[in-house]
């Protein structure tokens, strides 16, 4: 069965002015088939109502499929909802029932993309609670995860977990700006007895401290051996330049010391050859 919002491997049947007739009844616009495809060969395409509510398949990829989560740009506003674009010529609708936020024209917003099963068409939505639970819980301490930023909250940033649960990244844990719908790698830094889980940017523990410790060797040797750059520069300096955090930086000059491979020296770091 060819269901709208995935791809699908169809047959070509039949070329005509036009399109190019698949199997199950789908069409596909002419130009977007390969010249050297022929009667008998098989095509991935991807699935989607036009305009004349027709099904009709695309080799385009959109910007997610049915069950992913995206980041879409808000192309137009009625009454009931809104026409979100998320790469094809058929823009994306979102119910205004599905709406969480006031939206405008050229807003954007993170919502899942869902298979409506009265109208059998590619819908989103924007409010995801129902969507996520922390009940039955696939994540331990310290595993890596994606993140993705839900909203802000007074405490941190609310993340999605891997698709499935809600965690929070705490706001001095971050330096860096990030908006919603970003994407980023984290770690379980906690999970709490109600299931509620703190989540960290990066990699945990020594991984992360042996990472960090190849950004900074790699820049001292960019540098001639020498940055300015020691415990008592402003975190927000650090984090500018290497891209941690400053308690990781303190911990990676720390053991790259121990190990004999850097000097501290008063105005900053120096690699020992």
């Amino acid at each position: 069965m060819i269901t709208p919002g995935s791809y699908h491997t169809l047959t070509i049947q039949e070329f005509q002015s036009e399109q190019v007739l698949l199997n199950e009844g789908i069409a596909i616009l002419k130009r977007e088939v390969p010249r050297e495809k022929k009667a008998g060969d098989t095509l991935e395409v991807f699935v989607y109502h036009d305009s004349k509510n027709n099904l009709m398949a695309t080799t385009t990829k959109p910007k997610a499929v049915v069950g992913e989560l995206a980041t879409l740009k808000v192309i137009d506003m009625t009454p009931a909802g809104a026409f979100l674009d998320w790469g094809l010529p058929k823009d994306l609708f979102l119910p205004r029932s599905f709406h969480e936020d006031d939206l405008q024209v050229g807003d954007y917003c993170l919502v899942k993309l869902l298979l409506d099963e009265a109208s059998g068409k590619v819908l989103c939505k924007e409010t995801l609670e129902g969507e996520l639970n922390n009940e039955v819980l696939t994540v331990i301490e310290k595993e890596v995860v994606n993140l993705i930023v839900y909203k802000d909250t007074p405490l941190g940033y609310q993340c999605i977990i891997n698709g499935k649960h809600l965690g929070l990244l705490h706001y001095n844990e971050v330096f860096k700006d990030l908006f919603v719908g970003d994407k980023v790698t984290g770690f379980i830094k906690k999970i709490k007895e109600d299931h509620k889980i703190d989540v960290m940017i990066g990699k945990p523990g020594h991984t992360r401290v042996e990472d960090e410790a190849s950004v900074i060797l790699n820049k001292l040797a960019a540098q001639n051996g020498f940055l300015p750059f020691h415990d008592k520069s402003p975190a927000d300096t650090i984090y500018k330049e290497f891209g941690m955090s400053k308690k990781t930086f303190k911990m990676t000059i720390g053991n790259l010391y121990r190990e004999k491979k850097i000097k501290l020296e008063p105005e900053g770091i120096r690699l020992i050859s």
